[in-house]
């Protein structure tokens, strides 16, 4: 089983990532520019990436990757490093997600990370104060890492919702809310995700003072997620889990069913051309 190197606490995650690559890429006595030219990416690119200075998407990695017969270590370490991008309290959460066979999800403000697009997510991170473009793009990266759990062979069903208030904050601008609204409504296609939306006619609900997800284990009782303005928090402590199972009950039953909401999404839509 390959485990990935561990990096120097000293050193950029981007920049050991590049090193790493450019060892494999001399040990394979192949040049910067051939390299470039296998994988169909500029050289410029190639050299930024194992300079540390550029985030490699998923393609690139995978490209590279192949191209040296890696046999997915350098796609491994990416999204080791990747993932590392995430607070230290939340990659407690991410083994818990990993690991769910069900997962209900409510959210008031925002699309739920597990289905935002790269366009979305990038805008919403950058609302974090202080951190830099390449932080950003490292968070964007871990963001779409952490969605393949929906694309794996036994995925787990993700029942969300969201208020409806979700479907026409103005984040990123009409084409990043038209593709996301689109992301939506291509989830809700799976039979293993069902996404209702509660109406803002509703005014106060039990869910406007924040948004939280319920993991359901295999043979083990639940642990949730809780969302706060500093950071989340994770319990599996059963006062906190019964009281948050009460609430998204409570949220789940006022909102539309699933038929209507997903008509409310495609409406909300037309308005982001």
């Amino acid at each position: 089983m390959y485990v990935p190197p561990d990096p120097d606490p000293t050193v950029k995650p981007l920049v050991f990532l590049g090193a790493e690559m450019r060892k494999r890429r001399i040990r394979a006595n192949l040049t910067q520019d051939r390299l470039a030219r296998t994988i169909q990416f500029s050289q410029s690119l190639v050299g930024f990436i194992e300079r540390g200075e550029r985030t490699p998407s998923q393609n690139f990695m995978q490209r590279y990757d192949d191209a040296l017969n890696a046999g997915g270590e350098l796609v491994r370490l990416w999204a080791h490093l990747t993932r590392g991008a995430s607070p230290r309290w939340f990659r407690n959460w991410l083994e818990v997600e990993h690991e769910a066979h069900t997962l209900h999800s409510w959210e008031p403000l925002v699309v739920p990370g597990l289905l935002q697009t790269d366009a979305y997510a990038r805008v919403v991170i950058r609302g974090e104060p202080g951190l830099t473009e390449e932080q950003v793009e490292t968070a964007v990266q871990a963001r779409m890492e952490r969605q393949k759990i929906l694309t794996q062979s036994t995925p787990p069903m993700l029942w969300v919702v969201l208020d409806e208030g979700v479907l026409h904050r103005p984040i990123g601008g009409n084409k990043t809310m038209h593709r996301q609204l689109e992301r939506l409504l291509e989830a809700d296609e799976s039979p293993r995700v069902s996404i209702q939306i509660v109406p803002l006619t509703l005014g106060a609900t039990t869910g406007t003072s924040g948004g939280f997800i319920i993991a359901q284990l295999p043979g083990d009782g639940d642990t949730v997620y809780i969302e706060s303005a500093t950071h989340g928090h994770v319990t599996n402590r059963l006062e906190d889990v019964e009281a948050i199972r009460a609430r998204y009950d409570k949220i789940r039953a006022d909102a539309h069913p699933q038929h209507v909401s997903i008509q409310l999404i495609r409406e909300a839509q037309t308005s982001w051309i």
